[in-house]
């Protein structure tokens, strides 16, 4: 499979980093995927549109890595799978396990995903399809935990995607972190269950007294040596930095610190990830998703590296 990287970046059909297209993850090391979802938005949609946004931004990308010299797409065979194709898009239920099949189908081929949302809610079927069999580690990136329950009578919307995981068991609470966690609420219900689940909850204000290094220090004790996956939710960062998206929280993650962050997870059993909730109708200059491209394209340097190492095992 040939790259199209090299060809100038306003060429040709929009593809996630300009990879190729391809109908199935047979024979791929690393899907990159768009999930046009926004079902489970608790205010302002629009994160349905991230997909396509995020897929023309990331026609910026270029190959080498500037800090860690990383090129992943010579390590790896990488291609775009396309969109999650949803047949009830009104059916909560029912686009939750069309999501769940369909990465189930990449786990089954023996590839690694990387997913652009779309609203929050579908990490959870993502994380049931790579956690059926042993439960996932997991670096959470978020202004908010995503531990809320039922909301106007469904329990798939955006703010409890972690809580139905580890009820389902297919992640770890005592294996995940949930980092730039702030903004205020009118009940404590996702605060409280994230930490009486067991979760390594670091508020804004903690990782401002920490600092990056050593938020990544314990990113790296909670997850250990399990299966990792990463679901970096664009409102982690200050809004001046991502704009675009349902639920600003001001005060929080630059973009550098956001980018030190994923790569300070270089080394670790990487298996998947996530960007979400880059919602373009919120998004002026089109500033949001080309950071939400290059936020995929740091963990694409990482997994890339994570597959090449879980192969010469």
């Amino acid at each position: 499979m040939e790259s199209t990287i090299s060809h100038p970046r306003y060429m040709g059909i929009p593809t996630f980093m300009r990879q190729i297209y391809a109908e199935s993850a047979e024979g791929l090391d690393i899907a990159l995927v768009g999930i046009p979802y926004d079902g489970g938005v608790t205010n302002r949609p629009g994160a349905r549109h991230g997909p396509r946004e995020i897929r023309d931004a990331s026609s910026l990308t270029r190959a080498i890595h500037h800090v860690t010299q990383v090129n992943p797409f010579e390590m790896c065979t990488i291609a775009d799978l396309g969109d999650v194709m949803f047949s009830k898009v009104f059916d909560d239920a029912v686009s939750m396990a069309e999501i769940e099949v369909f990465f189930a189908n990449i786990v089954k081929a023996g590839a690694a995903p990387i997913s652009a949302g779309g609203d929050h809610s579908v990490t959870y079927p993502i994380l049931k399809a790579l956690g059926a069999e042993a439960p996932l580690h997991v670096v959470h990136i978020d202004a908010h935990t995503d531990t809320w329950d039922v909301f106007q009578g469904s329990k798939f919307h955006h703010g409890a995607p972690f809580r139905r995981a580890v009820e389902d068991g297919v992640i770890d609470p005592k294996s995940m972190i949930q980092i730039g966690i702030r903004g205020a609420q009118n009940e404590t219900t996702g605060w409280d269950y994230s930490l009486e689940s067991g979760m390594r909850v670091i508020f804004m204000e903690e990782f401002t007294a920490l600092g990056v290094d050593a938020v990544v220090a314990e990113a790296r004790r909670v997850v250990g040596k399990g299966p990792v996956y990463i679901s970096f939710d664009v409102d982690g960062l200050d809004p001046v930095y991502a704009p675009g998206t349902g639920t600003p929280e001001i005060g929080g993650l630059t973009t550098i610190e956001g980018q030190a962050l994923i790569r300070g997870l270089r080394g670790l059993n990487i298996v998947g990830g996530d960007v979400v909730e880059v919602s373009p109708p919120f998004d002026q200059t089109g500033n949001t998703s080309m950071v939400a491209a290059t936020l995929m394209y740091e963990m694409l340097c990482i997994l890339a590296e994570a597959v090449e190492a879980r192969k010469n095992t």
